[in-house]
């Protein structure tokens, strides 16, 4: 399913932590001001560290595989929970605060985020094999911002953790964005020597792997801007601390890392 009335080219992701950044961020001012300029903004956002914390606090050990988070089935209870009833209804929340409009989701409402276990040290972590965007054209219409909580759906009935900087990828490859920002507590990608690189090509993603420069956290979101950046997707990772970061991306400024495949 497509829609007439919302074309690719207004269509923006951005995948931000799972609280604000800092007293600086103006992330989700950006995204209702973009709203009300005819733009569609779509959020998708994380919540690890206050999944760390709730664990810690039950006692459930928190392991990490290659970046991503082991998950357990006594974990995934706690994911779910903070997921999607704790972080998205906060942002939701704020968002109506700021005057805006929003509905908060998870992957699994509507089958929107379709996902298989596919590593058996990860548990019940996802790879996303398909997303449905029916789910979020009516949002889109109804004048409303969906906020995306990280939660897969494996058929027939099985949540699963899934990446959040994958999901945002693989949201804004399906809908074809214009623009896909991932907003980080750094300048962008760096290089060896802590210096911003303003250009990432695939071509050189894999020697910077090699060297440990891409590692944690930052390999999924490389690996999430390629994907997008294959549907020809304007892919930025930019410091989220500062202000107007969104809005000045938006806007044409060179902020941050431009990844191109």
């Amino acid at each position: 399913m497509t829609s007439a009335a919302i074309t690719s080219d207004r269509i923006i992701v951005v995948k931000i932590g799972g609280s604000t950044l800092g007293d600086e961020d103006t992330t989700l001012v950006d995204v209702v001001a973009l709203r009300r300029e005819g733009l569609y903004p779509i959020v998708v956002h994380g919540g690890g560290a206050m999944i760390t914390d709730w664990l810690e606090r039950l006692d459930v050990p928190a392991v990490f595989v290659d970046g991503l988070r082991s998950t357990s089935e006594e974990a995934l209870e706690v994911v779910v929970g903070v997921l999607r009833g704790v972080v998205n209804t906060r942002l939701v929340s704020e968002i109506v605060r700021l005057g805006g409009r929003a509905v908060g989701v998870s992957g699994v409402d509507g089958g929107l985020v379709q996902a298989r276990r596919a590593d058996e040290r990860l548990g019940f972590v996802g790879e996303i094999t398909g997303i449905e965007p029916a789910v979020l054209y009516p949002i889109l219409e109804s004048g409303a911002i969906p906020v995306i909580a990280p939660i897969g759906l494996e058929p027939p009935s099985q949540p699963l953790n899934i990446n959040a900087d994958t999901v945002a990828g693989e949201v804004a490859r399906a809908l074809q964005a214009r623009l896909l920002v991932f907003m980080t507590d750094v300048d962008g990608v760096l290089d060896g020597d802590g210096t911003l690189i303003e250009t990432l090509g695939g071509e050189q993603v894999p020697t910077l792997r090699e060297a440990g420069t891409l590692a944690g956290g930052m390999l999924p979101k490389i690996d999430a801007s390629l994907r997008a950046a294959e549907q020809q997707v304007t892919v930025h990772v930019a410091q989220g601390r500062s202000r107007r970061t969104l809005e000045r991306i938006v806007a044409g400024e060179p902020l941050g890392t431009r990844i191109e495949v």
